[in-house]
């Protein structure tokens, strides 16, 4: 491996877990719940990686603020009657494992909820290769930099040795606004055509291309 970063953070959903669908699917269930217009599929997709407040604000906008917590509830309900069918990309675990054994520091920053993402390293199996993990319901939402700056206080890096790793222009700015490296991954929530407007230093097809990267590169 290349030595250029010591701390390599993951965003989660769309990135290491090919959850995206699912959460497309639990916004706009949860909106025909609430008799709310659905969102397209488009602009479900687009709020992936924010907090689920943020998300709901942005993605349906008719919802009067009152009415969050119940719309959060059915957004809930309807990702965790899926949520046992979900897996990690082809390799995710494999690339987790390689790059803990080579000593670089490995942290998540995402828009779940820390009871969301317990329960995901849990069932993943991922939970014992991570030194750090940041919550949307612990942090300012993305692309505010706070998660990144907390994970690189707790670890001591210094931003010029780290680089995130994400699949939505959320992670992309939130790198950005953290002064890190930012790598996007075109196969998760957001297409490449949008990614393409970030500052980033590659830009992903494959989960097998974001493993053979990180070894070339990392």
């Amino acid at each position: 491996m290349a030595n250029r970063y010591d701390l390599i953070v993951f965003d989660w959903d769309g990135t290491l877990m090919d959850s995206a669908a699912a959460i497309v699917h639990a916004i706009i269930a949860a909106s025909r719940d609430l008799n709310l217009p659905e969102p397209s599929e488009a602009r479900a997709r687009h709020v992936i990686g924010l907090g689920l407040v943020d998300a709901l604000r942005h993605a349906v906008p008719e919802l009067p603020e009152a009415d969050y917590p119940r719309m959060a509830e059915r957004y809930r309900y309807h990702y965790l009657s899926r949520d046992h069918d979900l897996s990690l990309f082809p390799g995710a675990y494999e690339m987790i494992e390689e790059l803990a054994a080579a000593g670089r520091m490995l942290a998540v920053a995402t828009g779940k909820s820390r009871l969301g993402l317990d329960r995901a390293l849990e069932r993943s199996g991922l939970r014992p290769f991570f030194d750090s993990t940041r919550c949307a319901d612990e942090c300012f939402s993305k692309p505010h930099p706070a998660m990144l700056e907390e994970i690189m206080d707790e670890l001591g890096v210094v931003k010029e040795r780290t680089l995130m790793i994400g699949d939505t222009t959320h992670d992309l700015q939130m790198a950005r606004n953290a002064g890190v490296a930012g790598l996007g991954v075109a196969f998760g929530a957001h297409p490449r055509s949008v990614l393409e407007g970030e500052e980033v230093v590659g830009l992903i097809d494959s989960p097998a291309e974001l493993a053979l990267w990180l070894r070339e590169n990392v």
